[in-house]
């Protein structure tokens, strides 16, 4: 018979239940839009922080761009939209929900076995920005064209989730090696 060991604070525990995660997040779908009069979305965060950056280095430019030059208003900061201090939130929701599941441990990289720390960084960096670049193509990331369309029932958002799972479900066979 084993000694059971200590179990030390820092060790992994399971995730937040998905369910009552879900509940949460349309609850707060639901309070965005009730007091801001518009759901959820990500995308158009990053987006200014670039555009605000861009704009440091090459004003004239930034209002010229017929496109750009529509974030930057008469007196108004490209800051200035409720969606970038959504995103910090949602890094905020993440630093948290990682220390509650105990996987805050400096340096640490999850990661199957078969893939180094560095690939791992590497391909999270590449497909994040694979994903912002095809979220501006898309005219939405996946919490605004799945939450927020999926919720006003937008057939174009409804494509866009199928396709979406569809994709994830085709690409895990190649992917799923990796963490095994």
């Amino acid at each position: 018979m084993t000694t059971p060991q200590p179990v030390s604070l820092s060790a992994e525990r399971p995730f937040w239940n998905p369910y009552l995660a879900g509940v949460a997040l349309g609850a707060l779908l639901l309070g965005t839009y009730l007091v801001m009069g518009f759901g959820l979305g990500s995308s158009s965060g990053p987006t200014r922080l670039a555009y605000g950056a861009l704009h440091l280095l090459a004003p004239a430019w930034t209002e010229a761009n017929g496109y750009i030059g529509a974030y930057f208003t008469e007196g108004g900061s490209v800051l200035m939209d409720w969606m970038v201090f959504e995103v910090v939130g949602v890094l905020l929701g993440g630093v948290l929900g990682a220390y509650t599941a105990g996987r805050m441990r400096r340096g640490a990289v999850s990661k199957g076995p078969n893939i180094s720390r560095g690939k791992r960084i590497a391909l999270a960096i590449v497909g994040g920005v694979i994903m912002g670049f095809a979220a501006r193509l898309g005219r939405g990331c996946t919490s605004g064209q799945a939450l927020t369309g999926g919720a006003v029932l937008a057939l174009g958002s409804w494509i866009f989730m199928l396709s979406v799972f569809a994709g994830g479900y085709l690409t895990a066979p190649l992917v799923r090696r990796q963490w095994r």
